[in-house]
């Protein structure tokens, strides 16, 4: 089975199921890949059928865009997306946030790091409850109306705010977000109580951080003896992280796959969401890019399910339990 395509949220920008994320691009601040490394990386994803590349201005200090502005050889066969929002200096009180002043300098500082003159998919990094919605929104369609940026989209904030950016673009004639990203693997969950429900009645497109759960679900935390440097030490897992990822080992080794592959075709399972994949040399984003041959059993993915103990909360639970008492009789044909 090869990449299949689908579009970035109601428009007609097309986008593979599998997105290559950047920001292990770059050794500053950690355990990352060089250079030539990530042009393996790059070569590896693009040969499988992907064209979407995810990273951010502060990525490895900015290294993931200036290390993409070198390898990316032909700039319109891929769909290029970075954020802005954190800080290029925090001795700078307006260094950071999402007001107009900090998008138009990310922007340009972006541009000129990765040597193009626009950016497909400009996102939201992240919230700032400081900077009124309406100002963000505005001024990224401004940045849109001059042709430095095609597409937008937000990351990690709430489903209110999202809500109202995307009503307010609808009312004012603004560019709406067409891109929703957000956290979600087999050990987190939380974006099925509000955001994905949210993403799928505006159409938007949902890209999924760490998938994997933080290398969790890879099954490397499950052996006695482990070399090298990982995210996590392993006795900060819980048992509920040890759990899932048991699970995860158990089907895997009944499908004849590796854990991270399994992990990967549960999240790319949802509706929608595009799981982000980041690799730090080409064995693994070769291994990644091996979910694309698994379609896991409705029993299988239960089974998973099962083992993550989630619940919706309130008010999703609470509104299913009481379906039938509000709605009768067509509680039985309305929601079955």
């Amino acid at each position: 089975m090869g990449m299949r395509y689908t579009t970035f949220g109601r428009t007609g920008l097309r986008v593979p199921e599998l997105v290559l994320g950047a920001m292990t691009f770059g050794e500053q601040g950690g355990v990352g890949a060089p250079l030539e490394e990530c042009r393996r990386i790059l070569d590896a994803y693009a040969e499988a059928g992907g064209n979407m590349i995810d990273t951010a201005i502060n990525y490895r200090g900015g290294a993931s865009e200036e290390i993409l502005g070198q390898i990316i050889g032909e700039r319109d066969r891929f769909v290029l997306a970075t954020k802005y929002t954190v800080t290029r200096d925090a001795a700078d009180p307006n260094g950071g946030g999402n007001h107009r002043r900090n998008l138009r300098l990310s922007l340009e500082t972006s541009l000129r790091r990765l040597r193009t003159d626009h950016v497909d998919v400009y996102w939201v990094h992240i919230w700032d409850r400081h900077t009124p919605i309406e100002e963000t929104m505005r001024a990224l369609d401004d940045a849109v109306s001059a042709g430095k940026v095609l597409y937008v989209g937000i990351s990690d904030a709430p489903a209110w705010v999202v809500s109202r950016a995307n009503t307010l673009a609808e009312w004012r004639g603004w560019t709406p977000f067409a891109g929703l990203q957000v956290p979600y693997s087999l050990v987190n969950r939380d974006a099925e109580r509000e955001l994905l429900p949210m993403a799928e009645a505006y159409g938007m497109a949902v890209t999924a951080w760490s998938p994997l759960g933080g290398g969790i679900l890879t099954g490397k935390y499950d052996k006695s003896e482990m070399s090298g440097k990982f995210r996590l030490a392993p006795d900060a897992l819980s048992d509920r992280d040890r759990a899932i990822a048991q699970a995860v080992r158990n089907v895997a080794d009944e499908i004849g796959a590796t854990s991270a592959q399994v992990a990967l075709a549960w999240t790319r399972r949802r509706k929608g969401v595009l799981p982000i994949l980041g690799a730090r040399s080409e064995a693994q984003i070769r291994d990644n890019l091996g979910c694309l041959q698994i379609n896991l059993t409705d029993e299988q993915a239960e089974t998973l399910e099962a083992a993550t103990g989630f619940q919706k909360g309130f008010p999703a639970d609470f509104i299913s339990q009481t379906t039938p008492w509000v709605l009768g009789a067509a509680a039985v044909d309305m929601y079955p």
